[in-house]
């Protein structure tokens, strides 16, 4: 470990919508609950996790490569290396991934990438089906999701309903997040099939909340509420409820503001003045952090735990961990075991990457 582990917060104030200013107490180095194993190392940008029921990780690097680690081993072989249309820029490439719940059937794949078409950028849903350590695309569910170098949101999961969720940025556009007829700047919510769900808030459109700059993770309590994590333009990064049909407010409000123009959900919490560019976030349903709304942030090179009240909807407090241990944080999950598992993001051009990164971390409950 590069330093010693703490939670010191050092005073950071953060925003919630019952409470406009909660000053965190800073707190003294106490035991982290957690072995740490680094799984794999000298990777590019482990973009997002899923894993199977039998163990088997699968990740995707944002250069175009499906990986998978099974045993603690690190397949050297890729499942699949993306070619042209596929393009890796700037922000976009190969991002999210998610397993299908009958993957042990069927062997669908989920994921979520860049490709360029007729010079313009965009971003596209597919889905893979793996057979004998290799994929193949079977078929695409959407597409033509408006991408640039910046804001292509990029992280896809499965809810509870069994449908899937799409996170998507406004691509350097900030209008389209207000546009219900663009899929950026939204999160998107399909049948896994790509069909549009007879429920969805929109008549035929695969847009479940709109108004969103760059939300980069998606996650479900054991009440099924979905939490999203969203950055800012300056600070103000946001963690939300998300509600179907409801909007979120960029570009005309951020953090804590108020339109006159729309009805704005407002976040569950914001970061205030601070920047935390927060991106895979993941409740935990056991261990030490039980109940906990776990973040990884980027700039803010720390994971955040967030205590929520019994039903989830207040913040009672944040609490730091591995604060510039490892540096930018790209996805948290945690499996059925318990364990939790953490991707670095230093070789994403705005880290300083070491000899080892990018990496995989694995935290054991002790």
């Amino acid at each position: 470990m590069k330093n010693k582990i703490s939670n010191i917060l050092h005073n950071i104030i953060f925003h919630n919508h019952n409470t406009t200013r909660i000053k965190i107490k800073s707190t003294t180095s106490r035991q982290f609950p957690f072995d740490i194993e680094i799984v794999a190392e000298k990777l590019y940008v482990p973009w997002a996790i899923d894993i199977s029921n039998d163990g088997k990780l699968y990740f995707t690097e944002r250069s175009g490569s499906i990986r998978t680690i099974e045993n603690s081993k690190l397949n050297p072989e890729p499942l699949i290396t993306f070619n042209f249309p596929f393009i890796s820029q700037g922000e976009g490439g190969l991002m999210g991934i998610a397993l299908d719940p009958n993957f042990s059937q069927n062997n669908y794949i989920y994921v979520m990438h860049t490709y360029s078409e007729n010079n313009r950028i965009y971003n596209r849903v597919i889905r893979l089906v793996e057979n004998k350590n290799k994929a193949s695309i079977d078929r695409t569910l959407i597409d033509r999701i408006p991408g640039g170098q910046i804001h292509n949101g990029g992280r896809i999961k499965i809810g509870p309903d069994k449908k899937l969720y799409i996170t998507t940025g406004d691509a350097g556009n900030p209008a389209l997040a207000q546009d219900i007829t663009s899929t950026a700047g939204k999160i998107l919510r399909l049948e896994l099939d790509g069909s549009i769900p007879n429920d969805n808030p929109f008549l035929n459109s695969p847009v479940y909340s709109l108004g969103h700059r760059n939300p980069q993770g998606l996650s479900w309590d054991i009440n099924d509420i979905m939490y999203a994590s969203e950055h800012g333009q300056s600070a103000h990064d946001e963690i939300n409820i998300v509600r179907p049909g409801s909007n979120y407010g960029w570009p005309l409000v951020q953090g804590n503001e108020d339109s006159t123009d729309i009805i704005v959900q407002k976040p569950l919490v914001h970061s205030g003045e601070i920047t935390w560019a927060p991106s895979g976030i993941a409740f935990v349903l056991q261990g030490a952090w039980k109940g906990k709304l776990l973040v990884a942030t980027l700039r803010g090179q720390q994971l955040l735990a967030i205590s929520l009240n019994e039903n989830g909807t207040v913040v009672k407090d944040i609490t730091s961990w591995l604060n510039n241990e490892y540096g930018r944080l790209r996805d948290v999950i945690q499996t059925k075991d318990g364990s939790i598992y953490l991707t670095t993001s230093n070789r994403d051009g705005r880290g300083n990457p070491d000899i080892s990164d990018d990496r995989i971390i694995r935290l054991t409950p002790k």
